[in-house]
C-alpha cells in the first residue's frame, strides 16, 4: 500500500477506488475471516481492543452513577434534613426538586449527545473523550461543595451537559475497534458499565445512608473522582479509532492503530482494505455524514430502528428503577429493607448483563429483544393489578415482581438496544445515529423525569405500583413496532447490513437473505 505521502494531493476517494481495485483479494479474505471466526477466537486475537473498548466505556459508569445516585439521596433522612421541607412526620424533597435535578442528566444527554457529534468527526474519538474527562473532574467540584439546591442543581445540569457525551463515545469506539464476532458483546458492555453505575451508586448510598453530617451525601459525589483517576493513566495511551482515521484518508495512522488492538495473527493490511472497502461503498451509496444525512431516505429506515430501540427502554419502565430505592420506601418498606433492595435490583441487573452475551451468541438480536419486551410488559400489568387488589404480602410481592422485571431488562432489551443501534447505523453517521437516539432517548427520558416524581410523591399522585399500569400499557405499542420493524443482524459484516438496507430487504427476511 502507497505511503500517505507518495499520495499527497490525491483525493481520498481515488486513494479509496484504488485500494478497492489493487486489494480486493485482501477484501474478501478479510470478510471470510469476519464469518468464520468463534468468539473466543477473537478474543485471543483482539485482547487489545477489548481492553481499549472497556477503557471508553468508563465514562459510561459516571453517567449512570449521576441519576442512580441522587434517586437514593431522595430516600436518605440526612440529605432530606438538609434540602428538604418538613411533610407531616419527616422530611421529604418537593417533586418540583426532584424533577430539577433529575433534569441534569438527561438534558445533558440530549445537548451533550448531539454536541458530541460534531468534535467526534473533527477531532477524533480519542480527543472528544479526553477533554470530557478532564472536565467532568472540574465539575464534580460544584456537586461536591453544594449546600443549597441551587447550587446541586447547576452541578447537575454542567455535569449532565458533558456526561451525555459519553454514551455516544463507548458505543461507537467499541463498535469500530471490535471484530464482528465480539461486536455484540463490546457494544453491550457499555449496558453492564450502566448497571455498574447504578450499583455503585445503591451500593455507596447504602454505606453512608446513617451518616449525620453532610459526608452522607458528600462522599457518594466525591466517589466521582474514583474513576477520573483510573481514565487519566490511559489519556495519552489509548489508540484513535482506526474507522475514523480512514474516513479521513490517514490509512498509514489507521494501520499503525489495527496494529496496536490486534495480535500478530491479524492480516492488518486486509482488515483495512476492507473498512476502507465499507467506507466507499457508503460514499457511492451517498450515505452522507452530517445530521442531515441520518433523516435521509437512505439512512431513515436504519435510524428510526436505532431511535425506536433505545427509546424503549426508558417506555417500557427503567426510570421506575432510577427510583427504586425511594419506590421501596413510598411503598411501605422500611430504610435498611428499601437500600437493600435498590442494591439487589442492580446486582441482579449486573449478572444479567454477562448473561446476555451468551444469549446473543445463542439467538441473536431480534428474538430476545422482542421475547425480553414482551415478558417485561406482563410483569408491569401484573405490578399494577397487586396494587388494586391488595393482598397479604403485596409490597414484597410486587418487589419481587420487579427483581424479575430488572433480570429480564437487562438480557434482553437493556444490553440488546446498544447492539442494535450499533449494528444498524452505517458506519460514516454511527455517531450521529448514535447521538440523535441518544437525544430523543433521553427527551422521553425528561418527561418521565417530570412526571415520575408527581406520580409517586406521598404529597402529589401517590400511585406506588399503579404505575405498573402506565408503564405497561406505554410498553404494548413499542413490542408491536419492534416485531414489525427490528430486523436480525446477527452475524452480517457493516458492508453486508449496507446492502441489504440499500435493498430494501423485509425485516423478517435479514436472517436467512443471501447476499
Amino acid at each position: 500500500m502507497a505511503t500517505e505521502k507518495q499520495e499527497e494531493g490525491v483525493p481520498v476517494e481515488v486513494r479509496k477506488l484504488s485500494i478497492h481495485a489493487e486489494h480486493a483479494e485482501e477484501i474478501a479474505e478479510a470478510v471470510a475471516v469476519e464469518h468464520t471466526l468463534s468468539f473466543w477466537e477473537a478474543v485471543k486475537l483482539y485482547p487489545k481492543a477489548i481492553g481499549w473498548s472497556m477503557y471508553f466505556s468508563m465514562g459510561v459508569i459516571m453517567l449512570s452513577f449521576d441519576p442512580q445516585l441522587l434517586g437514593n439521596l431522595y430516600a436518605m433522612p440526612t440529605f432530606q434534613r438538609d434540602f428538604g421541607y418538613l411533610f407531616e412526620d419527616s422530611y421529604i424533597i418537593s417533586a418540583a426538586w426532584q424533577t430539577g435535578l433529575s433534569m441534569g442528566n438527561p438534558i445533558g444527554q440530549v445537548v451533550g449527545a448531539l454536541a458530541a457529534g460534531y468534535p467526534m468527526e473533527w477531532y477524533g474519538r480519542k480527543k472528544t473523550f479526553n477533554v470530557c474527562v478532564v472536565l467532568v473532574a472540574g465539575l464534580v467540584f460544584i456537586q461536591f461543595f453544594a449546600r443549597s439546591l441551587r447550587v446541586l442543581l447547576a452541578g447537575e445540569l454542567l455535569g449532565g451537559l458533558v456526561l451525555g457525551a459519553f454514551v455516544v463515545i463507548a458505543p461507537s469506539y467499541a463498535s469500530e475497534v471490535t471484530p464482528l464476532a465480539m461486536r455484540s458483546v463490546s457494544t453491550s458492555y457499555v449496558n453492564l458499565c450502566f448497571v455498574t453505575g447504578q450499583l455503585l451508586g445503591n451500593g455507596v448510598t447504602a454505606a453512608t445512608k446513617d451518616l449525620t453530617s453532610h459526608w452522607a451525601y458528600s462522599i457518594p459525589f466525591a466517589l466521582q473522582w474514583f474513576w477520573i483517576l483510573l481514565i487519566v493513566p490511559g489519556m495519552y495511551f489509548a489508540p484513535e479509532s482506526p474507522w475514523w482515521l480512514a474516513r479521513q484518508g490517514r490509512f498509514d495512522e489507521a494501520e499503525v492503530s489495527l496494529r496496536r488492538l490486534s495480535s500478530r495473527g491479524v492480516n492488518v493490511k486486509a482488515v483495512l482494505a476492507q473498512l476502507i472497502e465499507t467506507d466507499r461503498l457508503e460514499t457511492q451509496m451517498e450515505a452522507g455524514s452530517t445530521y442531515t444525512d441520518v433523516f435521509r431516505a437512505v439512512n431513515w429506515r436504519r435510524t428510526e430502528i436505532a431511535i425506536g430501540v433505545y427509546a424503549t427502554q426508558v417506555l417500557c419502565g427503567i426510570y421506575l428503577i432510577n427510583y427504586g430505592t425511594y419506590f421501596f420506601s413510598l411503598a411501605g418498606l422500611n430504610t435498611e429493607q428499601a437500600y437493600n433492595m435498590g442494591i439487589g435490583f442492580m446486582a441482579v441487573g449486573w449478572v444479567s448483563t454477562i448473561f446476555s452475551w451468551v444469549l446473543m451468541q445463542r439467538f441473536g438480536r431480534r428474538v430476545l429483544y422482542n421475547t425480553g419486551l414482551t415478558i417485561l410488559t406482563i410483569i408491569m400489568f401484573l405490578v399494577g393489578i397487586l396494587d388494586v387488589v391488595p393482598t397479604k404480602g403485596a409490597v414484597w410481592t410486587q418487589s419481587t415482581l420487579l427483581l424479575v422485571w430488572n433480570f429480564t431488562f437487562d438480557w434482553s432489551v437493556g444490553p440488546v438496544a446498544y447492539a442494535i443501534f450499533c449494528e444498524v447505523s452505517a458506519t460514516r453517521v454511527r455517531s450521529k445515529t448514535i447521538a440523535v437516539a441518544t437525544a430523543i432517548q433521553a427527551v422521553v427520558g425528561i418527561i418521565m423525569t417530570v412526571a415520575i416524581p408527581y406520580l409517586i410523591n406521598p404529597d402529589q399522585a401517590a400511585l406506588r405500583g399503579k404505575l405498573g399500569f402506565f408503564f405497561g400499557g406505554l410498553s404494548l405499542p413499542c413490542l408491536v413496532w419492534c416485531w414489525f420493524r427490528v430486523p436480525e443482524m446477527k452475524g452480517r459484516t457493516y458492508e453486508e447490513l449496507d446492502i441489504m438496507f440499500e435493498r430494501g430487504v423485509k425485516t423478517r427476511e435479514f436472517k436467512t437473505y443471501v447476499i
